[in-house]
Parts: structure tokens; C-alpha cells; sequence
């Protein structure tokens, strides 16, 4: 059926799209008074990009992704993530020669093939920043805290900070094995996703949302007796910095999170009014990507947050967000002298940023009332053939009734004052 989004996707209509924007703006501006730059990477890119920094392991690569071969017989990809491309992007652009650390952030749509449902979507919206060549666990403590202070700003304040280390190349393989001899003996009773991640990345197992499995990783031992001294000591700095700023989080030993590319810290924000599909955003440290990625070694941290997710947290709380629209100024005329009058007036009230508009379909005064109404103007402006001569143009404000005569030369002014 031509006439029907494909399944998985939506149209972001007017009367919603106004929620995104705000949204957005907010975020726009907390990343600037961080410090952040934004960044605009493409839609696709090359496959690999992904296999190789997603890991071919993950459900992402396995099952989710959205690949073909272009005409040029390479296989390409829509990005299911934010962080691949940054990298590739910071790569390219030789961005490790400027002054460290690179700081960025960056909002757009992201693509995954997996069951629509409830804030979930085959096309979906991410926010998210990056930050490379750190590896101070203050600057943690500073992503995490964006994000937070972020939630909180759309009066999103009952959210669960939930934190985890998952350790690095040097202790992770000890932790790894400890996993295999638990998971051993329930080998068979695991989910078939589950029973492949034994044999390839065993920590993934910690993160299925299958019922069984989670009751079969319950007592698996946790990480922390594992971690080697220096990611101890880094974990213990990052939780000393939140509890400096009053950051609250809760420990969470079976956080693992659903790339592989994840190292020492790694952080979930969760909306516990939202059941099972209640992660609003995350992200870690993964010192190693850019290295995978064919760069030198270099330390970074990101978090990417779900928009839709975001919406209907929003929605399930009854937040009402602190945003205006600009109130509408609607021209009607009568006459054809007055039709050239009001266009040029709509004209140089948009020049003003004011939000103007005008018929176009010839309808009688009656009718352009109604319309206007119908839009929601807050005030019109009534022009004919008679008010030209007299020089002198009626507006009324539709919120109280009230209407009054201005010199079409004051028009401007007066709206202003009117509305502010």
C-alpha cells in the first residue's frame, strides 16, 4: 500500500514535531555550554565500518542491520549507531591533531531490524556525544553527568543511574572464563541466542532479557574481585566524582551493555515506569575503538539516548514541557487592493520574525475568521479596500475579543508589544 509509512517507521507530524524540537534544542544547548561541537556524519556507511567496531557477535550485526550492496557491488549499511561513525569521522578528519580532548556531539536517525513495539522502532532517533583522548575519570564522571542533568531538565527525575565496570583486555578474558565454568552445567537450559554467546562472548549472556537466563546468571560471581588494580582504581575514582556531585546511581554487576566495544565504565539510564523496554540511554568508555578502527590508540567515552524512548517516558509521566509556540498573526482581506496590501503586510511581518499568514483560497471575511480560528491565531489582522484609504488597518485578538484600530505603519510595533 503506497499510502502507508513502512512497518517499524512513522511520520512526525505537526502538533508532535513541536516536542521534538524542543527536546532538541535543550540538548543542543547543555552540549555547548559543555563544551561539546556537533558533528553530522552520513546515514550509511561502508559495512565494515560496523563488523568491526560493533562486533560481529553482537545482535546488531547478526540480526539487526540494514545491509545491501550498492551499485558498485559494496556492501553498505545504514548506521544502527552513532559511535562507529564518529570514529571513522575523527579518523578522516585527523581531529586527534587538534587540541585534546575532541568534544562532540551529534542527533539524527539510526537503523535496526527488530520487532516495533512501544518506543521502539526500525527507524529510531538518537542523541549523542563523544568525547576522545581522556581517559581522567573526571571526564566520565562529566559524561554521565550530561546526561543526567539533561533528564532532569525535562523533568525526568526519577530515573535510575545504573552503573558497572566491565573491565579491560588484561582482566576481562580471567572474568570471561569465570562465566564459562558457571555457565557450564546450564548450558542447554539457556536461550538459543544465549547458547551461541557461550561460545563466542559469554559476558553478553549477562544481558539477556530472557527470564531463564537472567535466573541461570543470578549467581554468576561479580566482576569487581576480578578487575585488575588499574581498573579498580578507575572505577573508584568515577564513583568518587559523581558522589562529589551528587550524582545518585545504583551498582549494577550484570550491566555489560549490547556492543562489544565497551571498556572499564559503563552506565544505563532506566525509566522504572516502563517495564521491560526501560532504557532511556547509555554508553561507556571504549578505549580500545579507535585503535580497532586503524587509528592509535586513543581513550573516549560517549552515551547515545533514545529519543522516542524519551517521548514516551515524557508521555507516561504527564510531563508537560516548558515550551512556546510563536503565537500565529493571521492577515484577512477584503478587495483586491487590500489582497496586495496584506501580502506585502504578511511579508514584513515575517521579516520581523513575527509568525504570519494569509488566504489563498479567496474565501469571504466570514470565512477567513473561521479559518483563522481554526489555526489557532491569537490575533488578525482585518484589511480592506477602506482601511488602505483611511490608512488605518483593525486588529483583534482572538484570545479576549477585543479588537482596535493601528496606523498600518504601527502594525509591527504593536504586534510586538502585544505579544510580549
Amino acid at each position: 500500500m503506497l499510502a502507508k509509512a513502512p512497518r517499524g517507521t512513522r511520520d512526525i507530524l505537526p502538533g508532535e514535531i513541536e516536542k521534538w524540537q524542543y527536546i532538541e534544542s535543550v540538548f543542543k544547548k547543555l552540549c555547548q555550554n559543555y563544551d561539546y561541537n556537533e558533528i553530522r556524519t552520513p546515514i550509511f556507511e561502508h559495512t565494515e565500518l560496523f563488523t568491526r567496531s560493533v562486533g560481529e557477535d553482537t545482535d546488531i550485526v547478526g540480526k539487526e542491520m540494514y545491509t545491501f550492496l550498492d551499485k558498485g557491488e559494496r556492501s553498505i549499511t545504514l548506521r544502527p549507531e552513532g559511535t562507529a561513525s564518529t570514529v571513522r569521522a575523527f579518523l578522516e578528519h585527523k581531529l586527534y591533531t587538534q587540541a585534546q580532548p575532541t568534544k562532540l556531539f551529534y542527533y539524527g536517525p539510526m537503523f535496526r531490524y527488530d520487532r516495533p513495539q512501544a518506543g521502539r522502532y526500525r527507524q529510531f532517533h538518537q542523541f549523542g556525544v563523544e568525547a576522545f583522548g581522556s581517559d581522567n575519570p573526571s571526564l566520565d564522571a562529566e559524561v554521565i553527568m550530561l546526561a543526567m542533568v539533561f533528564f532532569h531538565s525535562l523533568q525526568l527525575d526519577s530515573l535510575v543511574l545504573e552503573l558497572n565496570s566491565v573491565g579491560c583486555a588484561n582482566c576481562r578474558p580471567l572474568y570471561r572464563k569465570e562465566i564459562e565454568k558457571h555457565l557450564l552445567k546450564y548450558k542447554n537450559d539457556l536461550c538459543l541466542d544465549c547458547r551461541k554467546r557461550s561460545e563466542t562472548n559469554p559476558l553478553r549472556i549477562l544481558d539477556c532479557k530472557e527470564d531463564n537466563c537472567k535466573n541461570i546468571t543470578r549467581e554468576v560471581p561479580g566482576i569487581y574481585e576480578h578487575l585488575c588494580n588499574a581498573c579498580n582504581e578507575h572505577f573508584s575514582e568515577v564513583t568518587r566524582h559523581l558522589k562529589y556531585m551528587d550524582i545518585a546511581y545504583k551498582l549494577n554487576t550484570k550491566l555489560v551493555r549490547g556492543l562489544d566495544y565497551y571498556t572499564k565504565t559503563a552506565f544505563e539510564i532506566v525509566d522504572p515506569l516502563l517495564g521491560s523496554q526501560n532504557s532511556l540511554g547509555g554508553g561507556g568508555r571504549y578505549d580500545n575503538l579507535v585503535e580497532v578502527c586503524g587509528g592509535n590508540p586513543t581513550p573516549a567515552i560517549g552515551f547515545a539516548v533514545g529519543l522516542e524512548r524519551v517521548l514516551l517516558a515524557l508521555g507516561n509521566k504527564k510531563v508537560d514541557l516548558d515550551f512556546r509556540e510563536k503565537e500565529k498573526i493571521f492577515v484577512a482581506t477584503i478587495g483586491d487592493k487590500a489582497g496586495l496590501e496584506g501580502t506585502k503586510l504578511v511579508m514584513e511581518l515575517r521579516k520581523n520574525d513575527l509568525k504570519a499568514d494569509k488566504d489563498y483560497l479567496d474565501r469571504s471575511l466570514k470565512a477567513q475568521m473561521k479559518q483563522a480560528n481554526r489555526i489557532g491565531a491569537r490575533y488578525v489582522i482585518i484589511l480592506g479596500d477602506e482601511e488602505i484609504e483611511k490608512n488605518k488597518i483593525v486588529l483583534r485578538d482572538m484570545q479576549t475579543g477585543d479588537q482596535k484600530e493601528v496606523s498600518i505603519q504601527e502594525i509591527v510595533k504593536t504586534i510586538k508589544q502585544e505579544i510580549n
